[in-house]
């Protein structure tokens, strides 16, 4: 198979990819219809200013089908993580990694963060006598295969063996009438005892065909170049395949008979994997195979990450925080729901006036509130997945638009009465975006005047690594924010 590294939302060109999945143009143009059908690949105008972007807008996407030789296109992967189309894997990596075409250490990192992300969010497709639905993701079924058989070992099935004098349970109904009574004293005594005892069937049919499976999904994944991708050591438990195993219909026909027999959860999932995946019997290099593992939302992610590092408090109780709460604030309540919510205020027909509290508000994505230097500070952070060009000479592109601006504003105003209840003079705003180096990197700020005149805070712009934010996101670490500065200083002032 042909394994590649490609970026999210690099533009592509038609001829490019044609280069990439090593295979003919008429080809070509059948895999990208297909990439595109999964919202994995968009297409945009092949303009000069297209050709620099590293950032990808709803408005600039074009719907068009694809031709043989159009040059017209620009194609853009939206995805992170991996895919595979037509006996080629694509490798897709972040935007923000613009130093490596190649960075297997960085994307290993990414996968681990995405499963830990949301594990179910990989679906796999299990047996289901109600389910009418086509979709299966066969690398999913084969990575959580391999990842349960590194975790629980091989499906076993026990087999109970009848010794004589052996160290298992005695059988005393079947010692009693099948063996000699020695009688002493009125009491009987037993020279034989029929015991029973528990072993696993080495030769059970499942558990043969579960380690047949196995090692066939480490071969694949081995010539598909993702084991080590995926931090799989390879698992050789059998040569033997599926057609040692009868024909596909009898498999599938002693797996249900299995599944009527087993209670056991585990038991039970495994079983319905090994159903799916032979119900389909395909490989990841068959030409109608289309498997994706990872996610066309990262940005997602990336809130997600930074929220749990960088210890968001929003739903925090008040008398959690780390703060000496004022007087007049319920410590049991959130500190998300200091945040007012809209009231909408109507009139009968008697002109009456009545009100309706709407379910939602502003939410930022982070707050926390921290020590420094033996005050507190207030940071309203908010997590933006964004390659932003902001330096001398070159044109402002890749930022948040004028709504998250605003947004970022308004929620510190939401804060203003706590904060000044509390006697926190440091209050921060500041949009979080990641970056390939190891080091915070003070980019700037964003400001506008008629907000600033009303005392609120310019809005920081800062970097962060991702590297490190992903390890601590996996280890479950909190960061000291007060330990990004490259001083130890405060890293969200306006100098850094």
């Amino acid at each position: 198979m042909i394994s590649k590294f490609v970026r999210e939302q690099k533009r592509y060109t038609q001829s490019m990819l044609k280069s990439i999945f090593q295979c003919s143009e008429e080809k070509t143009v059948g895999i990208i219809k297909r990439l595109k059908e999964y919202g994995v690949l968009k297409a945009v105008k092949a303009t000069d200013a297209q050709k620099d972007m590293s950032d990808l807008v709803d408005e600039d996407i074009e719907v068009a089908d694809v031709e043989v030789g159009d040059n017209e296109y620009l194609y853009a992967f939206t995805f992170v993580g991996v895919i595979t189309v037509s006996g080629c894997v694509l490798k897709c990596y972040p935007k923000y990694i613009f130093s490596n075409n190649e960075p297997l250490a960085e994307l290993k990192t990414i996968i681990k963060v995405l499963e830990k992300y949301n594990a179910k969010e990989q679906i796999i497709r299990m047996y289901n006598d109600n389910s009418e639905s086509n979709s299966f993701n066969l690398l999913a079924v084969m990575i959580f295969l391999l990842q349960d058989y590194y975790e629980n070992g091989a499906y076993t099935n026990t087999q109970d063996i009848i010794e004589s004098n052996g160290s298992g349970e005695i059988l005393w109904d079947k010692t009693i009438n099948e063996t000699f009574t020695y009688l002493s004293n009125n009491r009987p005594y037993y020279i034989e005892l029929f015991t029973k005892k528990r072993i696993n069937d080495d030769f059970d049919y499942f558990k043969r065909l579960h380690e047949s499976i196995i090692s066939i999904c480490s071969r694949e994944l081995k010539d598909a170049d993702l084991l080590d991708l995926f931090d799989i050591l390879p698992v050789e438990v059998s040569d033997e395949e599926l057609d040692d195993f009868g024909e596909t219909d009898y498999i599938l026909y002693r797996i249900q008979n299995e599944l009527n027999l087993q209670f056991n959860t585990r038991k039970q999932l495994l079983l319905k994997t090994l159903y799916a995946y032979i119900a389909h019997s395909s490989t990841l290099a068959d030409i109608d195979c289309f498997t994706m593992f990872g996610s066309n939302s990262f940005n997602l992610v990336w809130e997600k990450v930074c929220a749990e590092v960088l210890d968001n408090q929003l739903q925090t109780p008040l008398g959690s925080l780390p703060i000496s709460l004022a007087d007049g604030y319920d410590p049991q309540d959130l500190l998300i729901s200091l945040i007012e919510k809209p009231k909408w205020n109507g009139y009968m027909q008697d002109s009456t006036e009545f009100q309706k509290i709407a379910k939602e508000t502003l939410v930022p994505d982070i707050v926390s509130i921290h020590k420094l230097n033996n005050s507190h500070q207030f940071i309203i952070f908010d997590a933006k997945y964004y390659n932003v060009q902001l330096e001398k000479g070159k044109e402002l592109r890749g930022q948040p638009g004028i709504g998250d601006i605003t947004k970022q504003y308004l929620y510190q105003l939401a804060y203003k009465k706590f904060v000044n209840d509390h006697g926190i003079q440091d209050v921060k705003n500041c949009f979080l975006m990641p970056t390939e180096q190891q080091s915070i990197i003070v980019k700037g700020y964003v400001s506008m005047e008629i907000l600033d005149v009303i005392g609120l805070q310019s809005i920081q712009i800062r970097q962060l690594p991702a590297d490190i934010m992903f390890t601590h996101y996996l280890s479950s670490e909190k960061m000291d924010i007060g330990l990004l500065g490259a001083d130890g200083g405060d890293p969200f002032s306006e100098m850094g």
